[in-house]
């Protein structure tokens, strides 16, 4: 649906184009408390409708009557890999191989060695690894551990900006890794445009999608990607600490090796054979002993994305930010709030962040008036907009709540000051 955000200038005219968004009805599939406003679903998504009736299911008739005979009959050993093509499907890999599985962290781990590992073979000499300075932390963390394991003489390159990636890409790098939207700014990435363009330096690209699957339509095929990891308690709605995902294309399949090779990546491990025989097939990037419970109950919010068009999603989601922008721009013009993140669609994933030199304060008095964003350092709001469940009056209200915890300085109340563990 076309939606002229300059007209939605009353919280009248914002209900107005809810009645007529044809992917209103979605929110009555989610679980969401009276009176709050989630915009924090880039951090954690809320919870399917039908995901404690799926758990229960599981907990009381999978394990609690059926015990371990449901690994056979009601597809246990199965369930990562037919989650995981699933997932390929909603991020336009299709033609690669997925899994469901593990952490975020611990799958770009297996990506990034399996990927220096085909470079060691073909390209011995390149042993660089690019990132971004401002990707996710976990990402450049466990790139410096995989460095000092290594001991060979790999170092981690940081860039800024495209500008910078051009001019860091030469024949020392092995491997790009890229997050498609970043985690602060909410700026995204032309996959296609830089997967071309490490290619054409001889590296290969990791794609963390975790920022973008479920809120940006993702073409890895089409994009030529080599391996791409995230997680699916964000846009997809999983649950928290929900198992993540990890693909990998097509051609690199047969000789992808990666370096946590546990038993369930065997291929056939219930031969309890001494030595290691990779699985052929996506089998080969598991690891242990699946978390069935927290697999099943993130289906239920995979099969929910898959069940809109992603196209239409990307536009509702366009307009929701640009309403998100427009309005604090024009209701909130006397403050120290400062817009980070891109204004073009072509650049803006499906949060949109401020700076304001209380920050924190800030977001948490926002909180406290049903307004759940999140904080990032340094001095970030961060809004997240899941346009599953989030409508245009939504962002009216929260916008109309920043205004008044900026203009009655709520935000100075002492208990706005103190720190939480997570923020």
């Amino acid at each position: 649906m076309t939606v002229d955000i300059t007209t939605l200038t009353s919280r009248q005219a914002c209900v107005e184009a809810d009645n007529a968004d044809e992917l209103a009805h979605l929110k009555t599939r989610f679980v969401i408390p009276d009176g709050t406003i989630y915009l924090d679903g880039n951090s954690l998504g809320v919870m399917p409708v039908s995901a404690p009736e799926r758990a229960r299911e599981v907990i009381e008739q999978e394990w609690g009557r059926d015990l371990i005979a449901s690994w056979n009959t009601h597809h246990w050993f199965d369930l990562p890999v037919r989650i995981g093509e699933k997932i390929a499907n909603l991020v336009g890999g299709s033609r690669g191989a997925c899994v469901a599985t593990d952490t975020t962290s611990v799958n770009l781990f297996k990506a990034l060695g399996a990927a220096i590992d085909i470079q060691r073979q073909d390209s011995p000499e390149r042993r660089v690894i690019i990132s971004e300075r401002e990707n996710f932390p976990t990402d450049l963390y466990m790139v410096e551990g995989l460095i000092e394991f290594l001991d060979r003489g790999y170092e981690l390159r940081l860039v800024d900006d495209r500008a910078g990636l051009e001019s860091a890409l030469d024949d020392e790098v092995a491997v790009v890794l890229l997050t498609e939207v970043n985690y602060r700014t909410g700026r995204l990435w032309n996959m296609a445009e830089v997967t071309q363009a490490a290619h054409g330096a001889g590296a290969l690209i990791i794609w963390d999608l975790c920022h973008s699957v479920g809120a940006v339509p993702i073409r890895l095929d089409d994009a030529g990607a080599d391996f791409a990891v995230g997680c699916t308690y964000k846009y997809l709605n999983g649950g928290p600490g929900a198992p993540a995902f990890l693909w990998v294309a097509e051609r690199h399949l047969a000789r992808a090796r990666q370096p946590l090779s546990g038993w369930w990546s065997h291929s056939k491990p219930f031969d309890m054979a001494v030595g290691f025989d990779p699985a052929g097939d996506a089998r080969k990037f598991l690891t242990g002993t699946q978390p069935i419970i927290s697999l099943a109950t993130m289906e239920v919010g995979v099969d929910l994305a898959l069940s809109v068009d992603q196209e239409a999603l990307r536009n509702k989601s366009l307009n929701l930010t640009s309403l998100l922008i427009q309005l604090v721009a024009d209701r909130i013009p006397h403050h120290p709030l400062t817009l980070v993140t891109p204004r073009e669609h072509s650049e803006r994933g499906s949060h949109v962040s401020f700076s304001h030199p209380d920050g924190y304060a800030v977001t948490q008095a926002l909180i406290a008036q049903g307004v759940i964003g999140d904080y990032r350092e340094p001095g970030l709001i961060r809004l997240g907009v899941t346009p599953m469940y989030l409508g245009y009056a939504d962002i009216w209200d929260a916008v109309e709540k920043l205004r008044l915890v900026l203009d009655e300085e709520l935000w100075r109340a002492p208990e706005f000051q103190v720190r939480g563990a997570v923020t």
